[in-house]
Formats: C-alpha cells, sequence, structure tokens
C-alpha cells in the first residue's frame, strides 16, 4: 500500500488546463499544437528559401520533430507550472 501511495502522490486533482479565448474554452494543448504546426510551416518555408529542404534525408521526420519540440516549449513556457 505504502509503494501505491508514493507512486501516485503527485497526482492532483485540479480542473483541465483550458485558455479563455474569444468567450469560448480551449484546451492548452491544442494551442500547444496549432504552434507547433504553424512553427513547422515558417521552419519548412525558410529551408526552402535558403534551399536546406532538397538535402534533407528524411523530411517528414524533421518537420515533425520541430513541430514536437516547438509545441513543448509553449507548453512549457505559457502554461508550465
Amino acid at each position: 500500500m505504502a509503494l501505491l501511495v508514493n507512486c501516485f502522490g503527485g497526482c492532483a486533482q485540479t480542473a483541465a488546463p483550458a485558455v479563455p479565448m474569444l468567450g469560448a474554452y480551449f484546451p492548452s494543448w491544442l494551442l500547444c499544437a496549432l504552434a507547433g504546426v504553424l512553427t513547422a510551416i515558417l521552419v519548412r518555408i525558410a529551408f526552402v528559401w535558403i534551399r536546406l529542404d532538397d538535402v534533407l534525408p528524411a523530411r517528414l521526420l524533421v518537420y515533425l520533430a520541430v513541430a514536437t519540440v516547438a509545441g513543448l516549449l509553449v507548453s512549457m513556457t505559457v502554461f508550465g507550472r
């Protein structure tokens, strides 16, 4: 029983992280995902402009990683506790 208490000791019941925008509440993860996608689009435009996009070995994985990192950074900086 003590092991179970230690495993779930950091869990707390709080409200879902929601952000009010234009009178409606949006989940914070949705805004982070949107920020990640927009960042990946901007990075792709920059890579095409400097002609780096043609030499990328796995474009999909690179842009997926860029979107993931950007979304996680937004989540940590804006919504982190």
